[in-house]
């Protein structure tokens, strides 16, 4: 008893007094994560060129065309090697992420960065409809979690280098600094404190300063949207977040529905054959849908594309990222959906031009709003679409539509109660884990934050009254500049920022407490 409460002693003192350790940290984690992630990176677009070239080769020369489906072949076969090996690398790694910043989830750092660089790069560089922001985002988390390890650092301070780590991979995918810091806020760590806001800005722009360093300064898609949308336009914004909205609740509903039919598939190996060989029939066939979609958007802004054809590609790329993702292949659904969001503009659009010319010249506009609107629908969370597509497109002209179109886009899927993509993707994943090849939680003491929000069930009512699980013990209550330590008669109000030390066993049980009693506003009666 003595150790363990030396040990929570040790933890409280600490986590009062590294905010500036920690921003020391973050540059190293930024440094490491971004170096990591910038090699997969590179790797990656050398396996697109490399790729290009085959399929070139296949088109002048039949005969390479049916070895090159046993090379796809072989590497289904080497990806779902690679999951047996580690689980936790399918798909994107985000819900795995936060799934580990919950308490739920405690994988093995160094295997899951070997398999998920190498099975990130079979599958994308196949062709796979997948993104890098997700692999990237587990890479630098893992990295992070690494260092943390290896430097004999407490669980409490692990998540917020872990959150630095997710923070530095997004950075370094797109060249979004302020992007990685606001994801990190908003989808990994949910919480905004000075500690979290200083160690993943110092982390983000470490390692967007590695990234520029090896990919130069350009924006991540080379076109200038410099034409303002007139005010009187403003009314297609606001009906194209809707739209969005709509289309938002039909993806996250189909990439259920498609897991679902690969669940009745037992084989992985079976499972990733499909998309595997579908790559590579798109890729003698229709190789525009192949791969993230980067240079696409590129093309979509030429303005080239007739309503049919753009029609035509949404309906595949659609089909072929739900067909990738669904089946378990490491990779991201970030680039790929930003990539539809663009499409979807671009026929809003042409839809519109082919009754009245009064958007002409507003092509760019309406696809970097596609691609806000779509991403705000289906992850949650549009500040973070918001800046991110103004940092990969070089401009922060248009926040005022970008903000519109998210916010439509938003409350559409958020009435009919449709669970953001990577929520959805966390209780799918932690429903069907395996307990016995979880790595076991060392029942470390780990200080947990919250909030009370205005209108939750905890607000107005004593610490007493709230339900906490076991092992819990509130050490700390922030109100306004005061801090002091709660009782049991203690009344929590609206704004107050607890700490919460509790055993690592019940850490997913007391985020859920904290989502559900303090964080989430009751509109009844009482409220």
């Amino acid at each position: 008893m003595q150790t363990e409460g030396h040990t929570v002693k040790k933890t409280i003192n600490r986590y009062r007094s590294f905010r500036y350790a920690l921003i020391l940290e973050g540059i190293v984690i930024g440094a490491i994560s971004g170096a990591i992630v910038v090699f997969f990176r590179y790797l990656l677009s050398y396996a697109d060129g490399l790729l290009h070239s085959v399929l070139n080769y296949g088109k002048a020369h039949t005969w390479f065309i049916p070895v090159w489906f046993l090379i796809l072949a072989a590497a289904a076969f080497v990806v779902a090697l690679l999951l047996k090996w580690e689980a936790f690398i399918s798909g994107s790694g985000i819900p795995q992420v936060e799934g580990e910043m919950n308490g739920e989830l405690d994988p093995c750092w160094w295997k899951v960065l070997a398999a998920k660089l190498a099975g990130g790069l079979l599958s994308l560089g196949c062709g796979l409809s997948l993104g890098r922001e997700g692999p990237s985002i587990q890479l630098g988390a893992m990295a992070a979690k690494g260092f943390s390890r290896l430097a004999g650092r407490a669980k409490t301070e692990e998540k917020l280098l872990i959150t630095c780590g997710a923070s530095a991979g997004l950075s370094a995918a797109f060249n979004a600094p302020i992007a990685g810091v606001l994801f990190s806020l908003e989808e990994i760590h949910k919480h905004f404190s000075p500690e979290v806001l200083l160690s993943t800005m110092a982390s983000s722009i470490t390692a967007d300063f590695v990234s520029r360093n090896v990919f130069g300064l350009r924006p991540v898609f080379d076109f200038q949207v410099t034409r303002m949308i007139p005010l009187h336009i403003y009314g297609h914004v606001i009906l194209l977040g809707v739209v969005m909205g709509g289309l938002g609740i039909v993806y996250n509903t189909c990439l259920s529905g498609t897991q679902d039919l690969y669940r009745k598939i037992p084989s992985q190996t079976v499972r990733l054959m499909v998309p595997f060989l579908l790559a590579g029939v798109f890729g003698i066939f229709y190789p525009y849908v192949l791969g993230g979609g980067h240079t696409l958007v590129e093309a979509l802004a030429s303005g080239e594309m007739m309503f049919g054809a753009l029609c035509l590609l949404l309906v595949l790329k659609f089909g072929f990222s739900m067909l990738s993702f669904g089946s378990g292949a490491p990779g991201g659904i970030f680039l790929p959906l930003l990539v539809l969001g663009a499409v979807i503009g671009n026929i809003y659009y042409s839809a519109a031009g082919m009754v009245s010319g009064s958007l002409d010249g507003l092509l760019g506009n309406f696809i970097i709003l596609g691609m806000a609107g779509y991403f705000s629908a289906i992850v949650r969370a549009p500040i973070t679409g918001i800046i991110l597509i103004s940092e990969m497109t070089g401009s922060f002209s248009h926040l005022l539509t970008l903000s519109m179109v998210s916010l439509a886009a938003y409350v559409v899927p958020d009435l009919v109660h449709c669970a953001p993509v990577y929520d959805q993707l966390l209780h799918r994943l932690l429903s069907r884990l395996n307990p016995d090849k979880m790595s076991y939680l060392t029942g470390e003491k780990v200080l947990v934050e919250g909030m009370i929000f205005h209108g939750s069930e905890a607000e107005g009512r004593k610490v007493s009254e709230i339900q906490w699980p076991g092992t819990c013990l509130l050490v700390s209550l922030m109100r306004g500049e005061a801090e002091f330590v709660p009782g049991g008669e203690t009344k929590l109000a609206a704004g107050d920022k607890i700490v919460v030390l509790c055993d690592e066993t019940a850490q997913g049980k007391l985020h859920r407490v904290l989502q559900d009693v303090c964080e989430t506003v009751r509109m009844g009666p009482g409220a």
